[in-house]
Parts: structure tokens; C-alpha cells; sequence
């Protein structure tokens, strides 16, 4: 079962609990379902779109949860700043989630317009450190779902607000400033951010330009079709080894501001990469602190 307590139990999505049917054994990770078993087990789970509020309103898949990253994070002051964009305490993000009204009892089905910024894997990812288990993607998000003749509404649906889940929260699915800075030279840095980015390109803000030392340049968009839907297992295992990163590897993956890393993680942990982390105050904060070094 995906993101269950025991984060070994990563790889498989296929005995979800709640009535819900098997998932189809798809070619990319197990991390992802299609839009067709989203259409036979819609009533049997908790749908969430992460994408942007706006585009919520738009259009939605009907019965679908609002839920863009930014409401589970740390947004006071600006990007760069210390815990900029991070997420919040678990408690309180224990009580979010229960007013937007996800107790665990359901399995949670998340989408997003891929690749995009990562935001459905950003979320699948926060749920993982919380310990919520029962937790896929939409393989092609939002689109995929379009192209499939599911339904679309511009009508926000009501909330019912739950109790707070208890949190069992996964450290080893995070990465701090701190804890990278330690490491330095002793685990492999990804850098997920475009590869204009990685050379120094600073298209949003950012203090200084460049990449993390010894930082792989692996960029989130080409893990995916142009149809927005995952590469195949095979695809992916191949870029990763291509890339110089095995399962045997502590690895630490940043982007921007977390997100694109977050949802990284969640592939690299579905294909058996059991020590990979995500840097949730990534580059934005890296890059603020003058005395680490960049390259």
C-alpha cells in the first residue's frame, strides 16, 4: 500500500481498502492511476485537485476538494526567507486537513495539470509525512481525465470538515538546510529545477544564481510524456541510472520552493529509491544563505 505507515510499503496501490477496486497495474509507477479507474471507483474515494484556486473555479471534476500547496505552508514573509514555503507543524496541518475534510477512512486521489509544478505530488507528498495512508495521482491529471469524457463542473461542492487525523510524522521524507549542509560530499544532490535554472538562470526571485555543489541535473518535465502523463517504470529506471543514482543511494532532490521535489521523491520512493528526500525549503533558501557554497 503507497504511502502507508511502514514507507517500505511504497510500491503498490492495487489492494486499496474502502471498496475501492484494484487499479490497474499501470506501465509507469505504482504511485499513479488512470483516469478510467478514477471513473469506476470515483464514489469510493476522496478526490483533490491541487491545482490553483482559479483554476479550480474554472473547472473541476465534480466532488473534488480545493487544495493548492500554498494553504499547508508556511507563507509569511518572502521566498528565500528561513522556513519560506515550508510546511506547517504537523498539528496544524493535522487540523487543515480535517476541515478540508480527509480523515484517512477513504483513499485519497490527488490531481494537478502535469507536469506543471509538481503540485499533486507535493500533496501525495505532505499526506506521506503526516503518515496518511491510501494516498495516488492521476496519471495525466486533470487533462487525461478531460480527454477520458469525465464529467467537469464549475461548482464547487460541499465540504463536510472531519477531525483532526493524528499525524505520524516522516522525517526521512524531508531534508533540511541544515541536514544538507551536513552531508555535503557524502549523498547525491538532485537538482529537479529546468536546466536553465541549474545554470544559472534566477527567473523567480532568487538571491543567487547557480546549483548546489556536486547537484545532478535531472529536471522535473522529463519524467513525463507530452501528454502529461509518467514515463514508463522502465523509462524512468533508466534515466535514473543514466543519471548516476541507484537505489543504494542517500539522495537529497530541491527544486525552487519544494514542490517539483516533493513530487520527485514520491517517484523515486515508488521505484524503490528507499532513502530519497525531498529538500522542502530547496533552492529559495540555499541560495539566501551567503555562506553556503553554489556552483
Amino acid at each position: 500500500m503507497f504511502l502507508g505507515l511502514v514507507l517500505v510499503a511504497l510500491v503498490t496501490i492495487g489492494a486499496m481498502t474502502s471498496g475501492a477496486s484494484a487499479a490497474p497495474d499501470p506501465a509507469g509507477p505504482s504511485l499513479f492511476v488512470d483516469a478510467a479507474w478514477l471513473k469506476a471507483n470515483q464514489t469510493r474515494v476522496n478526490l483533490v485537485d491541487a491545482r490553483s484556486e482559479k483554476e479550480f473555479r474554472k473547472a473541476h471534476i465534480p466532488g473534488a476538494l480545493s487544495a493548492p500547496w500554498q494553504a499547508f505552508t508556511r507563507m509569511d514573509g518572502k521566498p528565500g526567507q528561513p522556513g519560506w514555503g515550508t510546511l506547517l507543524p504537523a498539528a496544524e496541518l493535522a487540523v487543515k486537513i480535517g476541515k478540508l475534510g480527509l480523515d484517512g477512512a477513504k483513499p485519497v486521489v490527488v490531481y494537478a495539470d502535469p507536469p506543471g509544478w509538481g503540485e499533486d505530488g507535493r500533496f501525495a507528498w505532505m499526506l506521506a509525512m503526516l503518515g496518511v495512508s491510501e494516498v495516488s495521482i492521476v496519471d495525466g491529471g486533470f487533462r487525461a481525465w478531460k480527454q477520458a469524457a469525465g464529467e467537469i463542473t464549475g461548482k464547487a461542492g460541499e465540504t463536510t470538515p472531519r477531525d483532526p487525523i493524528v499525524p505520524q510524522w516522516h522525517g526521512d521524507l524531508e531534508a533540511t538546510t541544515e541536514w544538507i549542509r551536513s552531508r555535503l560530499g557524502h549523498l547525491k544532490i538532485v537538482d529537479s529545477r529546468g536546466s536553465r535554472e541549474f545554470n544559472g538562470a534566477t527567473p523567480y526571485g532568487e538571491a543567487r544564481a547557480g546549483h548546489l555543489p556536486g547537484a545532478i541535473s535531472l529536471p522535473f518535465e522529463t519524467l513525463f510524456n507530452a501528454d502529461g502523463t509518467i514515463k514508463s517504470r522502465e523509462d524512468l529506471e533508466q534515466r535514473f541510472r543514466a543519471a548516476g543514482l541507484t537505489p543504494d543511494d542517500e539522495i537529497v532532490i530541491y527544486c525552487t520552493a519544494g514542490i517539483r521535489s516533493a513530487h520527485m521523491t514520491l517517484i523515486m520512493r515508488s521505484l524503490g529509491f528507499a532513502t530519497v528526500r525531498n529538500y522542502d525549503a530547496s533552492f529559495y533558501e540555499w541560495a539566501a544563505m551567503k555562506q553556503l557554497p553554489l556552483q
